[in-house]
């Protein structure tokens, strides 16, 4: 069996690469070095030349890309999932976000996702979008918490957590799995798949579990600059909670 997965320089699709594998699948990454995403005859060209049994579209790109992946699959009647994000939210109206609420995202990343999941929901009504929050990973690499918050501190000194923010997020070998078990069960519709979607972690408390878990010394200043409960509703039993991988203070 074969999976296309985009986005393979990034961080999580390594990781559902690794999933993929482990179950006997061939991984086929998408080289945009040789195939320009912009060009839908060129794309066109390489899905019918890699004639995938699945696709996984994680990497960022414009909404027609998406689209065309969506459509392809459709066609082919294959499983196709895209990755989405928690900021398609706006913190007002303040969460938690369930599966029915309207995205309204303000920011231009969040914008950008909307219109991602809205082209791939006219592209093929049969496909799959998992919401994701934060990600988080020991090696402290890319894109993930881990590597923000180092990142806060050896730039400014320190690193400042809010109280009153209860963010979507949840370690990235996890969001993987649950990727991969969407994508084994043909799953269509939208997921949201957030670790912290039960026990409300708030931000401050999930950085100082983070310092003692990955021996941080991090300076950690408590604040109330940010307020928004982001957790993402709807799906918590497809995802370990936080206190399966951290110790809450």
């Amino acid at each position: 069996m074969r999976l296309l997965i985009t986005g393979l320089n990034g961080t999580l699709a390594p990781h559902l690469a690794a999933e993929a594998k482990a179950a006997g699948w061939l991984v086929l990454p998408w080289p945009r070095e040789l195939v320009d995403p912009a060009d839908s005859s060129e794309s066109a060209l390489f899905l019918r030349r890699m004639r995938p049994d699945a696709i996984a579209h994680l990497a960022m790109g414009a909404e027609s890309w998406a689209a065309q992946l969506a459509a392809y699959a459709a066609l082919a009647q294959i499983p196709f999932l895209f990755t989405s994000s928690a900021m398609v939210f706006h913190h007002q109206p303040d969460g938690p976000h369930a599966v029915s609420a309207v995205p309204n995202a303000e920011d231009d990343y969040g914008r950008y996702k909307i219109r991602c999941e809205q082209a791939i929901g006219q592209a093929n009504p049969q496909a799959c979008v998992a919401r994701i929050g934060w990600q988080i990973d020991g090696e402290a690499r890319g894109n993930n918490m881990l590597a923000a918050l180092d990142s806060w501190q050896r730039e400014q000194g320190k690193v400042a957590a809010s109280r009153l923010w209860v963010p979507a997020c949840s370690f990235m070998a996890d969001t993987a799995h649950a990727l991969w078990q969407l994508l084994q069960e043909r799953a269509s519709g939208l997921y949201h798949l957030d670790s912290n979607a039960a026990e409300a972690w708030t931000f401050d408390e999930l950085v100082r579990a983070l310092a003692a878990r990955f021996e941080r010394d991090w300076q950690i200043e408590v604040t109330d600059a940010y307020r928004h409960d982001q957790r993402l509703l709807g799906h918590q039993d497809r995802m370990p909670t936080l206190s399966q991988r951290l110790t809450r203070s």
